[in-house]
C-alpha cells in the first residue's frame, strides 16, 4: 500500500468511496458542498489517498492543516480494506506531513448512541490512535448524534 497526495484523476474513486458510507453520513456524492470540498483539498494538497500495488483506491483522507487546531474533515476506507491498517496509514501520513505542535487534532465522529458508532469501528479506531472523546456537536445530516474526538500534539 502507498499513501500519496490525491490527484484530480482520483476524484471519481473518492466519490465511489463516499458512496460506500452514505448510509452512515447521509448524501455526499451528489452534494455540491462535498464535491467542492474534495476539489479544494486536492488543489491545496491536503487530500491523501491510499492505493494498493494494483492501483486500487483503498481509502482517503481530507485534512485541515491549519495550526494549532488541525481537523480530520473526512476519512474513509473501502469496505474491502477495513481492518487492514489503511486508516492508520492515512492518519500517520497526514500527521507526518501536516502537523506541527503544540496544538491538537480534532475529528467529528459518531456519538456513542449512533448505529454507525459500533458498526463502523470509528470510535475505537480513533481511541487506538490516541484520541479521546470530547464534547458533543451538531447532529449529522442524517440526524444521528456526533461527537468531537481530540488528540493533543506536543
Amino acid at each position: 500500500m502507498i499513501v500519496r497526495l490525491a490527484r484530480e484523476q482520483d476524484v471519481s474513486g473518492l466519490f465511489g468511496l463516499a458512496a460506500q458510507v452514505e448510509h452512515w453520513f447521509g448524501p455526499m456524492v451528489e452534494d455540491p458542498g462535498f464535491r467542492d470540498a474534495v476539489g479544494k483539498h486536492i488543489r491545496r494538497s491536503t487530500a491523501l489517498v491510499a492505493v494498493s500495488s494494483e492501483s486500487d483506491l483503498l481509502g482517503s483522507l481530507l485534512f485541515g492543516a491549519k495550526a494549532p487546531t488541525y481537523h480530520v474533515h473526512w476519512l474513509v476506507v473501502a469496505e474491502k480494506a477495513r481492518g487492514k491498517g489503511v486508516g492508520r496509514a492515512l492518519m500517520m501520513d497526514a500527521i507526518r506531513r501536516f502537523v506541527r505542535g503544540p496544538g491538537s487534532i480534532e475529528v467529528v465522529t459518531f456519538g456513542a448512541d449512533h448505529p454507525g458508532a459500533v458498526a463502523s469501528g470509528a470510535r475505537v479506531f480513533y481511541e487506538r490512535l490516541g484520541f479521546t472523546p470530547a464534547e458533543a456537536t451538531a447532529p449529522g445530516p442524517e440526524g444521528g448524534s456526533r461527537q468531537i474526538y481530540r488528540r493533543a500534539v506536543v
